[in-house]
């Protein structure tokens, strides 16, 4: 009941959903409406036992943490809610990745708070409220909104980024043609010794100034006002980023030049000189940095573009009678869907009549067409191709699988791998030290350098606060992280977890399960070898009739198979089962009996016919089974779990990559044997309870180091857990699987190592990007400050300072596009 008097006006309110975990009955209802209602500041609780959760009202005085105590102290646990992804404005650098983290982690209720500057998003777990967050954010410096969850915010992103990239080609074209007579009017001089003659004659070299400062003046109130509306207020905030650099470095060869130009008594005699093409050229050059930058952004998340391409945008409705064609987010479950040859399937569902053959290789990335008949399952986003389907909607909107791969992808690209860590806390201190270096550089020129000393101080220290910019720092990795995830979703292979990318890396063992890894996951007729005088469809259509009273994996199998081959299976009577021994029956007036090797000599037949076939199925791990009719031994069959067609490859492809191959079976140990003896695995760990594979895991892992256990993601649920990295090998009905690192789509074993040399590329890749980033930064400071000037008489210029910077971002950016081409080392 409210709290609030009727009579009096009612305060603003806010409402929490908080899940809640522990209760029972009723009363654990009542107890717990009781000690929030009782709270100040809350004006009404709703508990609903079915659904968990409890409604609750407030007057905006009571945040979600004193919610979350109340419920903890009368005993039961609040569920955290899920993350809350968030879109970031504003970000430029590593360091700006650093300063938002420490915000958002800063905000009361928040556990985690992960920022990528490549995809510009922040995932935050955690009960803090959003609009705490996003204050958080804005306090920073930064502006964020909160990512919509249906996946309709990539489209916004795409022309925000389209927008910028506009923006950013509009203000490079400005700020070079205002830019270029600067340079040719300071630089020409220097280059060519007439053209400054000529200057000083005609134009005069105070008019020339002034011409410069007017011109420069332009390029920094107009395409370059973004570093100082950004930079200046993160340094008065004492929270320096990259903007800040070149807004110090700019402003201090621009102020130069204007005291210089309208002050320069105030100059030591021989230090009166004009630096504004520096100033000018910094800015051209890192816009221009920026473009390519975000052109090369655009180009990394490609693969969810793609993935999103895939979406159907509506369908074909089956209502009161007639066909309408909805928009996608009006179809409910349970709806039928109309869908034409040619057509893209637009949810999850189940067919309920037609018939036809659907493109699934977005999925399963196989290339041949699958039939599709009433009853069959279809997944949204696949390709309908030669008849007309009636589909009814299981799975609609955000719950489809394709929406699951799309956040998949989107969880992968926005992770922070281990190394990350290190980078962000370099990085976190990078822009003040740069800051103190270049301070240090000016003083040291200025106190120790040769006259001019100040012009020497100040060149010197725009330099090094140009040069050390850390935007390549900041890309270096999740550049890479996005392309390799994108790639590894065309190729089949999810992350779910970015870490299994460099964790993979590290795996120096493989361990496989058999049943549905290795092989098919169900038991076919293999082998039937038939006694002169008799022939394979009478012997078949008998043997399969017995069978048919079992339930027997073994029996059901013979039975599909007498089935596929069109055999039509004869009436029996006087069924009896002989326990421990096998079956019996009449059929057509024929006595017929199927068993193990003691049946046949129970009944007196000698077995030794078949026994070079027997000793062949038992070497291949398969038990075999005998048929007598009317009394005469006709066939011997076999019944096993059949090797998928590509597991040959993988495993070869696996040891190819230097890696450690072992089977963990629940068979016996001669079958587990037998198998691995086909495939070339190394070792067989057999006979194990799904219990004992958590074990074994980690007895393997203390001798061998880091593993990838691979299965089927279900009852292997536990060992997929205990690995370094889980791959769960599946179907697209297997996406959700929780326990895995990695979803193999295609349900192949290649998947395997196409995803550990997908991994071993990224990881590289990524190193490749660090070294250059770090290496580049660490080289290049000293050169910029002056440390070769007393030997070689070399210094680095502003403007090349600049150049260089932003080659840099470009540098890493386009190595981490050539993770696009990767080949993976199976088709």
């Amino acid at each position: 009941m409210s709290k609030v008097d009727p009579g009096t006006p009612h305060p603003p309110q806010h409402s929490e959903e908080l899940l809640i975990e522990g209760m029972t009955c009723a009363s654990c209802v009542g107890r717990v409406e009781r000690v929030l209602n009782a709270l100040p500041g809350v004006q009404s609780a709703s508990v609903n036992l079915a659904t968990e959760r409890a409604s609750v009202r407030t007057d905006g005085s009571v945040g979600r943490q004193a919610l979350v105590q109340v419920i903890r102290k009368a005993g039961y646990e609040v569920s955290a809610p899920a993350p809350v992804e968030l879109m970031i404005e504003g970000m430029t650098c590593a360091s700006c990745v650093g300063r938002v983290e420490r915000a958002l982690q800063a905000v009361p209720g928040v556990q985690s708070a992960s920022v990528n500057l490549a995809t510009e998003r922040a995932r935050v777990q955690g009960d803090a409220p959003v609009q705490a967050l996003l204050a958080a954010i804005a306090k920073a410096g930064y502006s964020a909104h909160v990512l919509d969850p249906a996946g309709s915010g990539e489209d916004a992103q795409a022309q925000r980024h389209a927008e910028e990239l506009r923006v950013l080609k509009r203000d490079l074209w400005l700020a070079a043609a205002l830019t270029l007579p600067v340079f040719a009017l300071e630089m020409g001089g220097h280059l060519l010794p007439a053209f400054h003659h000529v200057i000083a004659t005609t134009l005069g070299t105070q008019n020339s100034w002034l011409l410069q400062c007017a011109l420069t003046t332009l390029v920094l109130l107009l395409p370059g006002r973004r570093f100082y509306l950004k930079g200046i207020p993160a340094l008065l905030r004492a929270a320096p980023d990259m903007n800040s650099l070149v807004a110090v470095g700019t402003l201090a060869a621009y102020g130069f030049s204007l005291v210089a130009t309208f002050a320069p008594r105030l100059l030591p005699a021989g230090t009166v000189n004009v630096y504004y093409e520096a100033a000018a050229v910094i800015v051209t050059l890192i816009l221009l940095g920026r473009m390519l930058e975000a052109k090369a952004k655009g180009r990394t998340s490609e693969a969810i573009k793609r993935l999103l391409k895939l979406q159907a945008r509506t369908a074909r409705v089956r209502r009161d009678g007639g066909v309408v064609e909805l928009p996608l987010e009006q179809i409910a479950t349970g709806d039928v869907i109309d869908v034409r040859p040619g057509e893209r399937i637009a949810v999850d569902g189940q067919v309920i009549d037609g018939d036809s053959y659907v493109d699934e290789s977005m999925i399963s990335g196989e290339p041949v067409p699958v039939q599709k008949a009433p009853g069959s399952t279809v997944i949204g986003g696949t390709v309908n191709q030669t008849g007309t389907l009636g589909v009814r909607a299981t799975a609609v909107g955000g719950a489809t699988v394709l929406a699951q791969i799309i956040r998949l992808v989107e969880q992968a690209q926005s992770a922070k791998l281990p190394i990350q860590t290190l980078v962000d806390r370099i990085t976190l201190w990078f822009v003040p030290i740069v800051m103190a270096l270049a301070a240090l550089t000016f003083a040291v020129w200025l106190l120790l350098g040769p006259q001019p000393a100040l012009i020497f101080g100040l060149v010197n220290a725009v330099a090094v606060l140009i040069i050390a910019c850390p935007c390549a720092m900041g890309l270096a990795t999740p550049t890479s992280i996005m392309v390799g995830t994108g790639r590894g979703a065309e190729l089949g292979v999810l992350f779910r977890k970015g870490e299994a990318l460099q964790l993979l890396k590290q795996a120096q063992v493989v361990a496989v399960d058999k049943t549905g890894t290795l092989t098919e996951g169900r038991p076919v007729l293999t082998d039937l070898q038939l006694a002169d005088g008799f022939d394979r469809a009478g012997v078949l259509a008998k043997v399969a009739a017995v069978e048919d009273r079992s339930e027997h994996p073994i029996a059901r199998a013979i039975v599909s198979a007498a089935r596929q081959d069109g055999l039509t299976l004869p009436a029996i009577s006087a069924f009896e089962s002989v326990t421990g021994f096998g079956v019996r029956a009449e059929v057509d007036g024929v006595r017929v009996e199927v068993g193990a090797d003691r049946f046949m000599h129970k009944l007196g037949l000698d077995v030794a016919l078949f026994a070079d076939a027997a000793r062949r199925l038992g070497e291949e791990g398969k038990t075999p089974l005998y048929a007598a009719i009317d009394g005469v031994l006709a066939a011997i069959i076999a019944v096993s779990d059949p090797i998928k067609h590509d597991t040959r490859p993988a495993i070869a492809a696996l040891h190819a990559l230097g890696l450690k191959v072992v089977m963990i079976t629940g068979d016996n140990r001669r079958t587990g044997e037998a198998i691995a003896r086909q495939l070339g695995i190394d070792e067989v760990v057999a006979e194990v309870l799904p219990e004992g594979k958590v074990e074994a895991v980690q007895r393997l892992k203390a001798t061998h180091g880091r593993l990838a256990y691979v299965g089927d993601g279900i009852n292997d649920a536990p060992a997929l857990a205990a690995a370094d990295v889980g791959m769960a090998i599946g179907t697209g009905t297997d996406v959700a699987i929780e326990a895995a690192d990695v979803v193999l789509m295609s349900g192949s074993l290649q998947g395997v190592p196409n995803a550990i040399a997908l991994s071993k590329a990224t990881m590289g890749n990524i190193g490749q990007n660090l070294f250059w980033a770090f290496a580049y930064n660490t080289a290049l400071i000293p050169v910029a400050a002056g440390v070769l000037y007393p030997l070689w008489g070399v210094l680095l210029s502003p403007v090349f300072a600049a150049g260089a910077m932003a080659l840099s971002s470009v540098f890493v950016l386009g190595n981490a596009l050539r993770l696009k081409r990767f080949q993976p080392p199976q088709g």
